[in-house]
């Protein structure tokens, strides 16, 4: 099993592999782009293949490719009807991501590069909502070199770790990013609900009536 996963290691087409799946990643969640980084970067890490600055490159590339493709899609089709983000939570994340863009925009699109389902909804969402495209594609560009840097990082520690040992290496820094992954997803959609309940909370408050006012009659 390992011969064979330094056999692959050592071709160009894992260049190409990354590249590509970074890219459809970028409005296709599904495909996990940021377990191939880290698993090819704990490879590299572990046995010297494949080359650590090209699959970053790669990655990073790959990475903004697929984000301005998510954007050009907001900005042509209704994406509350694409049917992965049709359902109650995507609906939700929509919702939140175009309230984050109109306050915050340059880090709602950093911090969302980093979660598989938000990055699509934020990036497709600034389509929609005409986001200026040339701050996307700065910020953006920003966003995937340190998403590339960050797999890779998560990837070089678990190969350091497993040195000589590549299977063990892969699985132990696919598993650490996932569960890293999970844990920004967790706390940002808590800080999302929690910042929700407070706009929810305020708009009551300022609907309600100021104590002492009496309303007027109209004159019969």
């Amino acid at each position: 099993m390992e011969s064979w996963i330094l056999a692959l290691a050592a071709s160009p087409l894992v260049y190409l592999g990354m590249y590509l799946f970074a890219l459809i990643d970028g409005f296709f969640p599904p495909i996990p782009s940021e377990s191939l980084a880290i698993a090819l970067s704990a490879l590299s890490a572990s046995s010297g293949q494949p080359n650590l600055a090209l699959i970053i490159l790669f990655a990073a590339t790959g990475a903004f490719t697929g984000d301005q493709i998510a954007y050009t899609i907001g900005k042509r089709l209704n994406i509350r009807r694409i049917p992965f983000l049709a359902g109650p939570r995507a609906q939700k994340t929509l919702d939140w991501a175009g309230r984050a863009l109109e306050r915050r925009g340059a880090a709602v699109i950093f911090a969302a590069r980093y979660i598989p389902v938000g990055r699509v909804a934020v990036n497709m969402t600034a389509g929609a909502v005409g986001y200026s495209r040339r701050r996307f594609v700065g910020f953006d560009a920003i966003a995937a070199l340190t998403w590339a840097l960050y797999s890779a990082a998560i990837g070089v520690g678990a190969g350091e770790w497993f040195k000589g040992h590549p299977l063990g290496a892969i699985v132990v820094g696919v598993v650490g990013g996932l569960l890293i992954g999970l844990a920004l997803e967790w706390t940002l959609r808590r800080l999302a609900n929690r910042k929700n309940r407070t706009v929810g909370t305020d708009t009551s408050t300022s609907n309600q009536r100021a104590p002492g006012t009496r309303t007027r009659r109209r004159p019969q």
